[in-house]
């Protein structure tokens, strides 16, 4: 049985006083015993929200990491390793952003997802295509090309031990959602990928939706047989939405 998961992205968002006064309010959140929680600050406030956080359920992640696991002469990145040092216990790979905005190929990607298992982090592996990609029908070969890049590399068993996060870029900060038989279509493919190649992985694999997930959406998406969770963006900023939508994946 797969246990549900939410997972908050808060992006370039924060000072010190805000993410004082949102973890403050996260910790005080009931949150379902049977549902995993994670939040992913900027690596600024890393150290900040892990000491908040400590003793409660919670747990943080790093929002990206280098290519490269040991420490060495790469100014700007954050290897593996430091986050693993620091307390994190996961690591964000392939979000969108980072593959659109800043470059970052699949290839790329699949290279951190190894250097996060290096250090024994657990990879949130993001996926998804955009909306020009959506509509000329392309969604399920994006999807399984960023996947076969890191199988490739790591193994279709490292995903066993790993988080996928399925998000259409067109849904993220647009306040479009995927239907849920829409986001359904594209986990029950993914599954169906893994199980090609190991049933057992596709059955124990957690895959989470992305996109524009709120309190009023969650619970009708996360209904879903293949959706696991969410990977949750905007409203993880919010304490009592975030919190309302993991009692959401919680029932």
């Amino acid at each position: 049985m797969r246990r549900a998961m939410v997972a908050g992205n808060w992006k370039m968002h924060g000072t010190r006083a805000s993410v004082r006064e949102l973890i403050g309010a996260l910790v005080q959140q009931q949150i379902p015993g049977s549902v995993d929680v994670a939040v992913f600050p900027p690596s600024l406030f890393i150290a900040e929200v892990l000491q908040a956080v400590a003793g409660s359920s919670l747990a943080v992640g790093g929002q990206s990491c280098a290519a490269q696991a040991e420490q060495g002469a790469l100014t700007g990145e954050i290897a593996s390793t430091q986050l693993a040092d620091a307390g994190c216990k996961l690591v964000l790979v392939g979000h969108s952003e980072r593959r659109l905005i800043l470059g970052e190929s699949d290839q790329l990607v699949a290279q951190k997802f190894a250097a996060a298992r290096f250090a024994g982090l657990v990879p949130v592996l993001c996926v998804g295509e955009t909306h020009e990609q959506r509509e000329a029908g392309e969604t399920m070969q994006v999807v399984a090309r960023q996947l076969a890049e890191v199988v490739k590399i790591s193994g279709i068993a490292a995903l066993a031990e790993a988080i996928i996060a399925y998000e259409p870029v067109w849904a993220i900060g647009t306040g479009l959602t995927a239907s849920p038989d829409q986001a359904q279509e594209v986990h029950m493919a993914i599954r169906r990928q893994l199980a090609e190649q190991d049933a057992g992985v596709a059955q124990v694999t957690r895959i989470l939706y992305g996109g524009s997930v709120k309190a009023a959406n969650a619970a009708e998406l996360f209904g879903m047989p293949d959706i696991d969770g969410g990977l949750i963006g905007g409203a993880s900023l919010n304490a009592n939405e975030f919190g309302a939508i993991c009692r959401a994946a919680g029932n």
